[in-house]
């Protein structure tokens, strides 16, 4: 009988070990939820196109919030943006889907350089590798030829 209880001790071992670790890893390391620490909303207009972006800062230094592009004559882009600050540029990951296609979300990467109380959106050579877009490492990214300077405005 104790052999029994000891088998079946060494197979849950591993799947509650497993159960207990990915709560872990949803809640971050110390077991506490990432706090809010500001939400800042920035707009932005070049010629007939406009946007308008909400930035979360979390106590992780994490950064999380929502970007939606409104272009003149194509359908409008609208995600979500996930990345961090690197000193004053913020590089994220946005994920978006264009116009009324809800089937395919695209996922580019974004850098914005904060001066002066502004974002100002960057442009830089971007390559793919498994799936995985990202800025060329190496490659400046172009603060002066993008069309977006982003400024803050008041969250609704």
């Amino acid at each position: 009988m104790k052999k029994n209880i000891l088998y079946f001790v060494l197979i849950a071992f591993p799947f509650v070990y497993a159960c207990n670790s990915s709560d872990k890893k949803s809640d971050g390391a110390s077991g506490k939820k990432d706090s809010l620490l500001s939400e800042n909303c920035y707009a932005a207009v070049f010629e007939k196109d406009s946007a308008a972006m909400i930035v979360k800062t979390l106590a992780s230094g994490e950064v999380t919030g929502s970007l939606l592009v409104k272009y003149e004559e194509k359908p409008q882009n609208n995600g979500t943006i996930e990345g961090k600050f690197s000193g004053d540029t913020l590089l994220v990951d946005y994920r978006f889907k264009t116009g009324n296609d809800s089937s395919r979300v695209y996922t580019n990467p974004l850098a914005f350089l904060k001066k002066d109380g502004k974002l100002i959106m960057g442009v830089g050579q971007i390559e793919t590798t498994l799936g995985r877009s990202y800025f060329v490492k190496g490659k400046p990214i172009n603060y002066e030829a993008g069309k977006f300077t982003f400024g803050e405005v008041p969250c609704k």
